[in-house]
């Protein structure tokens, strides 16, 4: 009976091994670095990355356990996205890593913050809000997660929720982050002298020539350019671009600049430029409002269908993966009016109503659409809730002027399109004749 056992035994050890073998999960292989194109790659930024980026994947090679290395790694990618655009590719490979690390650590804090950053950015809103509530739970002292909670709540509408984390935030750790939040809720209710002031502290609190830095430069000379003062706009992204050459978002704003003076050819080549560097649908957008206004068709037609391309591309990928995906519903219902697909419009601005409807911006998008349709009571029904915070922002206020002129409201509609007019030399040249035109017809 022994001598049939042993060589039993072995065959069964013999078949666990090769199962063990067969069915074991591999390790997966950290997600790749890709090469970087154009001045993007110039300069000892780039071979820095790259030096740090494969040490941690030497690291995950060498330890597939170090999920330190690997969180670390996560991070550089979700900034390798920012810098380059490449949000589909790299903020899929950024989730990747950080489920692994909370699938082997379900409270790792900072692995909780990078993936409530990760859906914002794909504006997967509500996820990140419940990402971040679990994540400040875990520490209530961060900075940081104050952040993700003020931009969470602003997403969704909930603005008094916004301004108490904001001012946490500010509590805890008042820096670049924390000012720059400040500056954009007092945006949103219409105190456009303190927000450019808050935003000036958010500059100087950065490092200059750091990529975050100089992305709030240029938003400061946004905020000057929706006040009207082109000239220091103008001086943030001139600025933005001698501390960081070919930065696409400073060249994007020396475009609208050059817009507002008319000048369409000069604004065409920044677009173009900012494009060769960077993959922003937003680029494609701009490029087919100004070759239509230079009088070229066949070129604004062409960007107009890319720029729809790209957002339908992660529109079609968020339905598919709950988990990841830009939510892009708001954006491709403006791409649909700029072809007269007055439907789809109206379609994608409801479905973003659906998972927003107390945002103001949400809102101000259904209210436009109705506008182009000719539905103007609900127009109006929708542009109500977008004012609520009473923000100046210009284009806002054009629209809302010429919906209230279509809903009996002639006196009120004209004054608040005049006085837009008169203040903001930075107004889509479209809807400022828009504007002129009903003036004229008094």
């Amino acid at each position: 009976m022994r001598k049939y056992l042993y060589p039993a035994l072995l065959l069964v050890f013999a078949g666990l091994v090769t199962a063990i073998v067969l069915f074991k999960r591999p390790e997966a292989a950290a997600p790749g670095l890709k090469e970087r194109s154009g001045s993007l790659a110039l300069g000892g930024e780039w071979l820095n990355t790259k030096k740090a980026i494969q040490g941690l994947q030497a690291n995950l090679r060498a330890q597939p356990n170090d999920h330190k290395s690997r969180l670390l790694l996560a991070q550089a990618y979700m900034q390798e996205a920012r810098i380059t655009g490449d949000h589909p590719y790299y903020d899929a490979a950024a989730m990747e890593l950080l489920e692994t690390v909370l699938e082997a650590q379900p409270d790792n804090f900072e692995a909780l913050c990078c993936k409530a950053t990760l859906c914002l950015t794909q504006h997967h809103f509500s996820q990140g809000l419940a990402l971040a509530e679990q994540a400040q739970k875990l520490n209530p002292n961060s900075g940081y997660v104050y952040g993700l909670l003020t931009d969470a709540h602003v997403e969704l509408g909930h603005y008094d929720k916004a301004i108490q984390m904001a001012d946490k935030m500010n509590q805890v750790r008042p820096d670049l982050a924390a000012y720059a939040r400040v500056s954009y809720l007092r945006e949103i209710h219409g105190d456009i002298p303190g927000a450019i002031e808050a935003m000036d502290m958010a500059v100087k609190a950065g490092y200059t020539g750091l990529e975050q830095t100089e992305w709030t430069r240029v938003a400061l000379g946004h905020l000057y350019e929706i006040s009207g003062d082109l000239p220091n706009a103008e001086a943030c992204y001139q600025m933005a671009l001698m501390a960081r050459p070919s930065y696409a978002y400073a060249l994007a704003g020396l475009g609208r600049v050059a817009a507002a003076r008319k000048d369409y050819a000069t604004a065409i080549k920044h677009y173009n430029e900012a494009r060769i560097t960077v993959q922003d649908y937003a680029f494609a957008d701009e490029l087919a409002d100004l070759y239509r206004l230079n009088k070229q068709p066949a070129e604004a037609e062409k960007m107009a269908k890319k720029s729809i391309s790209m957002l339908a591309d992660a529109a079609e990928e968020a339905d598919e993966n709950e988990a990841m995906g830009h939510y892009a519903d708001r954006e491709l219902a403006y791409a649909y009016l700029k072809t007269n697909e007055l439907e789809k419009a109206l379609t994608h601005a409801k479905i973003e109503y659906e998972r927003r409807p107390d945002n103001i911006d949400v809102n101000e998008t259904l209210a436009w659409v109705h506008y182009k349709r000719g539905e103007f009571a609900e127009a109006q029904k929708y542009m109500q809730v977008a004012r609520r915070t009473n923000s100046q922002n210009p284009t806002l206020l054009c629209r809302a002027g010429l919906i209230m002129a279509k809903n009996g409201k002639a006196a009120e509609g004209h004054a608040l399109i005049e006085k837009v007019l008169t203040k903001t030399p930075y107004l889509s040249p479209e809807l400022a004749a828009e504007g002129h035109t009903l003036l004229a017809a008094r």
